[in-house]
């Protein structure tokens, strides 16, 4: 496994109390050492994300008004998205660390998928996280959409992307990006309602790209076993069904039972769990660390997490049981059975 990160994320300073913080960073990196120190001593920096990258996603007004607020010193983007004088550049790097892990995990391969003895999975452990940026606004946290960008890059090189967003905040900037394309799956499991109030069961994509995008908006409450049944009866059939070349995982630890934004029901034990179900669908996998603001369940979710895809199978704490929305994962299905393609 290929461990990409950089002390420069810590720079993004998004001021005081704020809850998404340097030590989240620091907590992830925590949950990769307590597996095995040798993947951070082993570990690669980033390179930046070039201008045209970003423009692949995202406008050249965002990218500038970023640049600008950073140049005069930092500020706020919208109330809950601040910024100081280094985000801009943490920014590009949190871009670049997930377009470093392909072109690294790429480099590797045998005419079939990885050569003998490569990596196939990487793990990108930056900040500012991504998925809420749109293509036109920075927001939720988010400055670019690091995981949005890399699969922009991909898709144009003509290879196939699905997107698995595990975070409990659905990634609004994500779809947005890839709403009326069918190149690129987008699929979430996500709380519902909940910030930003996307991400509804009947959101599936437009044009051509109905039927690409895949929610499954889970209750208050809904635990790892609802998760697990979502991944199970309705995402791996859709990314079976979408046959990719790349897994992208955003991996956001704050539905953790212990989250102080969320409500769901998550142990850090059922994030290596549904990591570990979603890697066989695609030869490489990267994940990409997203939200997560409790140090402890960041920290411990990390772990397992990164257990997975070691190919372990790690568990730091019990898995969550039974909890409600079972039904929204049983009517998620009936609509992907109903798809085109789809197992009727």
């Amino acid at each position: 496994m290929l461990v990409i990160t950089d002390e420069r994320f810590l720079d993004h300073d998004t001021g005081y109390r704020h809850p998404e913080r340097p030590d989240r960073l620091r907590a992830a990196l925590a949950g990769v050492a307590d597996v095995d120190t040798e993947l951070l001593a082993a570990g690669s920096s980033p390179r930046r994300a070039e201008r045209d990258e970003l423009e692949l996603v995202h406008s050249a007004a965002m990218i500038d008004r970023v640049s600008a607020v950073a140049a005069a010193g930092g500020g706020h983007l919208d109330a809950d998205t601040a910024m100081g004088p280094a985000s801009f550049d943490a920014a590009r790097l949190a871009a670049g660390a997930v377009l470093s892990a392909v072109d690294q995990l790429a480099a590797g391969d045998g005419p079939s998928g990885p050569a003998a003895g490569g990596e196939s999975a990487a793990y990108c452990i930056v900040r500012p996280p991504g998925h809420h940026a749109t293509p036109s606004v920075s927001m939720g946290f988010c400055l670019f959409n690091s995981v949005a960008v890399a699969a922009a890059a991909l898709a144009a090189g003509g290879q196939r992307v699905a997107i698995v967003d595990i975070d409990a905040h659905h990634g609004n900037g994500t779809q947005d990006v890839f709403l009326d394309r069918d190149d690129v799956l987008y699929a979430s499991i996500h709380q519902y309602p909940l910030y930003p109030g996307t991400g509804a069961l009947g959101e599936r994509g437009i044009g051509a790209g109905e039927g690409f995008t895949v929610n499954v908006p889970l209750p208050p409450g809904a635990t790892g076993n609802t998760a697990r049944a979502a991944v199970d009866e309705v995402i791996v059939p859709a990314v079976e069904r979408f046959a990719p070349d790349w897994m992208l995982i955003s991996a956001g630890y704050d539905g953790h039972r212990a989250d102080p934004l969320t409500g769901l029901g998550y142990s850090a034990s059922d994030y290596g769990d549904l990591v570990r179900r979603l890697m066989p669908l695609a030869s490489r996998t990267v994940a990409v660390l997203e939200g997560g603001y409790d140090l402890d369940a960041t920290r411990t979710s990390s772990y397992a997490v990164t257990g997975a895809l070691l190919g372990l199978d790690l568990h730091p704490e019990p898995a969550s049981g039974a909890g409600p929305g079972m039904e929204v994962v049983e009517a998620a299905a009936r609509l992907e059975a109903e798809a085109p393609g789809g197992s009727r």
